[in-house]
Parts: structure tokens; sequence; C-alpha cells
């Protein structure tokens, strides 16, 4: 009886948040003014298609749909939910990301709660460090609370770890996560990716 209290009890607790040991590295000035350059660029976070392009527009309208259904459960409110996901697809696309992948991370790093903070600090959905607020953004960390702010600062990021690793996304994902080398953390990553790929993907 107590075994199964406990254990009603520990999968009803809030997921942990998991990153937070993202180490501080020193950075190229030039790394630097191309890193923020990254973070700085103004855009809508909504997607925009050609005239030309329908076929890419009814696969992202395909991909919306699937995603909003399947992320239902962890987000209720349908707009909330939509504005998300079409973050996701922006700030993925534009970082050169799959947009599984960064859902992958979001669901091991922070359960999909955007004011989610680690032990260490990370904070919101894709778990960012601080210091990256002072090191490529305006200093102000409280904006890794918003949500477009913190998938841009959480892709760009990742997307500068691949470049260092030379496309290697076990290696990169590591890094990410201050745990290069180590398989528990990409492998978590890779695991929660697979839920959110469309039929047919891989």
């Amino acid at each position: 009886m107590k075994r199964r209290l406990l254990l009603s009890s520990l999968l009803a607790a809030p997921l942990a948040a998991r990153a937070g040991a993202q180490v501080e590295e020193p950075l190229a000035d030039s790394m630097r003014s191309a890193l923020t350059a990254s973070i700085a660029q103004a855009a809508p976070p909504r997607p925009k298609f050609e005239a030309s392009q329908v076929e890419e527009r009814m696969a992202y309208l395909r991909w919306l749909g699937a995603m909003s259904e399947r992320l239902k459960k962890r987000k209720s409110e349908t707009q909330i939910r939509i504005e998300f996901l079409e973050t996701v697809w922006y700030e993925a696309k534009r970082a050169g990301l799959e947009p599984s992948l960064v859902l992958g991370l979001v669901q091991v790093e922070s359960g999909f709660r955007k004011y989610a903070i680690s032990i260490a600090g990370a904070r919101g959905y894709m778990q960012v460090m601080p210091f990256w607020a002072k090191l490529i953004g305006d200093g102000d960390a409280a904006r890794l609370f918003h949500m477009q702010s913190n998938l841009r600062f959480g892709c760009v990021i990742l997307r500068h770890y691949l470049d260092l690793e030379k496309g290697d996304l076990f290696l990169a994902l590591g890094r990410y996560n201050g745990s290069r080398g180590r398989p528990e953390y990409p492998n978590a990553v890779f695991a929660a990716r697979r839920q959110w790929l469309l039929p047919g993907e891989k």
C-alpha cells in the first residue's frame, strides 16, 4: 500500500527541469557578434508562404494540426497551443533545426512548462541559462520566460553547438545539457523526438 502511494505521488509530481549544466565558454568576438545578431533579428513567428508555395503551406498546416492534437493534453487552450507550435516551427526552421527535435528537447527539458526553472537557474521551455542573456542578449534574463525569446535563444544555442560539433547532433545535445559525451541526455531527446514525427518521417 505504501509503495503504491509513493508511486502515485511520484507520478503526480511535476516534471523536474533537466538542463542547467550548460557551460559558459569564452566566445570569439566574431562568434559573439553572429550569435547576438541571430537573437536580435526581429521577425514575426507566424510562418509566411508565397503564393507559389502551396505544397509547403499545406505540409505546414498538416504538421500544425497533427502536433496540436498531440500537444492538447499538455496545453489545453487552443490559442496558446497554436501560438506555441507556430513559434517552435518558425524558430526551428530559422535555425536550420527540425521542429520535431525542438519539441523533443522542450519535452525533456521543461515538460512544456513556460516558467520551469532548473536547480542551476536555467529558464523556460528550452531551459536557457541566464548567462546567455548577458553574453548575446540585452542582459535581461527575465526575457527568457517570454515564449518567443526562450525558443529563439534555445534554437540559436543548439545551432551554435551543432556547428561547433560539425553536425554531430549527439555531441551537440550533450553540450546543450552540459554532459558532452554521455548518452543519457541525447538518448532521452532522441526518444522524445520520435513522439513528434509525422507518419513516414524518420
